[in-house]
């Protein structure tokens, strides 16, 4: 057994760790990383962001060839599986990997493939896949494995024909009808995509209402959208029992309903991954759905191990990722760039997206808080015009006696683009944060961008 002294050992290799690995080595610091696979990018190159960002784009591309006139001028609508689809993500996967194995040459950080648990506060032990075991000794240890489809016990996901969100990147077919189990972010985007296919998909979600954090008028569009696109939502359900059978899968309701598909896509929560870690050695617990408890500066109970990304819970985002983990290492190395992760864009690839940021109409009014809001609907853009893309529409909320912009949520083309902007102006300082920038800036013509400059003219106008 080989031993190796570092400064900092980071567990996973997805957006929080090389976020922590990279500030890390950027500071001067003998890093490690370690990830079970034999290739650097966690989950989310492999099996989540990556993956299904970009089959959202090919489905959305097949999508515009076949609903645009342009194209029906040389050709009838073409349709493709749903594994012919899946090629080209591969593709942006191998990529991914090749910059990312870079960035560790070129900071000169070791990396590790095998699968890392604690010996003690200070050693990981790392069984290879050959079997060699490597140790590991750090003043630091960061733990960034991220998460994995939350898999109740009492359904069978070795059935042919039961997916979670990692394991649908498998399907080698294109299904007639779909059930997606669990309406949350996943299972919505994963909707938008099947759908974009041409499959009929049910989408059972155990709340009332589609996403029920975003703000409520942009949760109406994304369901109405959905009912004008072969989904079929059914909210306050609650499964009883999964029936794989030879034909497909049966979902049982406890409402008595039963649903009949080709396929089930179960994307109802989130696991971290810990349970390999050996966290019972250094005496680091985790909650019920596997998840590490951190103070704001990332650290655990135990003052030299930190915990990153999706393996503490929220926001689980990829961006937000990549900053708890380059903040977490900024704790440790003290360089200034520590920050607690709070001011995070929602970014939802449906198609169309959706993006916002700050607060929502229910929470202004709960607050008591006098707002206004001010409205730029897509159809009327020249840009979404000429791109085609007449669905959706930006939507800003003001104070309306300090101007201060205190929310923006956007549905439809570029909104996780468009968001950016809005984020820019709240974050200024006092009076600098106002929504006279919109009027008083001028924009790109035309422009997505120049949607602010509507909604800003909207809401002014609805001031007394």
């Amino acid at each position: 057994m080989a031993v190796y002294n570092y400064d900092v050992v980071v567990l996973g290799s997805g957006p929080a760790g090389e976020g922590a690995a990279m500030n890390a080595a950027k500071a001067g610091r003998k890093v490690a990383m370690v990830d079970s696979r034999r290739q650097v990018g966690g989950n989310c190159t492999h099996l989540g962001t990556i993956p299904s960002k970009a089959l959202r784009h090919s489905v959305r591309q097949i999508m515009q060839f076949n609903t645009n006139p342009m194209f029906r001028a040389i050709g009838e609508p073409r349709w493709f599986s749903f594994p012919d689809v899946l090629k080209s993500a591969e593709k942006v996967i191998s990529k991914q990997v090749a910059s990312r194995t870079g960035y560790y040459a070129r900071n000169r950080v070791d990396v590790f493939f095998g699968t890392g648990s604690f010996a003690d506060e200070q050693t990981i032990e790392v069984v290879c896949a050959n079997g060699v075991v490597e140790k590991l000794v750090a003043k630091h240890i960061i733990i960034a494995t991220g998460s994995r489809p939350y898999r109740p016990a009492d359904i069978d996901f070795h059935h042919p024909r039961i997916y979670d969100s990692d394991t649908i990147l498998s399907l080698g077919h294109t299904p007639r009808k779909l059930i997606v189990y669990g309406a949350g972010v996943i299972g919505c985007e994963y909707a938008s995509i099947f759908s974009g296919l041409g499959v009929l998909v049910e989408l059972v979600d155990n709340r009332g209402q589609l996403l029920s954090f975003l703000d409520s008028e942009i949760s109406q569009a994304l369901s109405y959208h959905f009912s004008n696109n072969n989904i079929t939502v059914r909210h306050n359900e609650e499964y009883d029992r999964v029936e794989g059978v030879d034909s497909g899968v049966i979902l049982h309701l406890k409402s008595g309903k039963k649903i009949k598909a080709d396929a089930l896509l179960w994307c109802n929560g989130r696991t971290g991954n810990t349970d390999q870690l050996g966290l019972e050695n250094v005496g680091v617990k985790v909650n019920s759905r596997g998840q590490i408890e951190v103070d704001e500066a990332y650290r655990t109970c135990k003052p030299n191990i930190y915990g990153a990304g999706d393996v503490i819970g929220w926001p689980s985002l990829a961006s937000a990722a990549h900053d708890q983990g380059r903040s977490a290492a900024g704790s440790i190395v003290d360089n200034h760039s520590w920050r607690f992760v709070n001011d995070v864009p929602t970014g939802i690839y449906t198609i169309p997206e959706i993006s916002s940021i700050g607060k929502n109409e229910q929470e202004l009014t709960q607050a008591k808080v006098p707002y206004e809001v001010g409205k730029a609907f897509f159809k009327g853009m020249a840009r979404a015009q000429i791109a085609g893309e007449p669905q959706g529409m930006l939507k800003i909320l003001f104070h309306r006696e300090t101007l201060e912009v205190l929310g923006v949520h956007c549905f439809g083309y570029q909104a996780s683009e468009i968001v950016h902007i809005g984020q820019a102006i709240m974050n200024q300082p006092g009076d600098l944060n106002t929504l006279k920038y919109f009027v008083n800036t001028t924009f790109n013509y035309p422009t997505m961008a120049e949607a602010y400059r509507v909604a800003a003219y909207d809401g002014l106008n609805r001031l007394f």
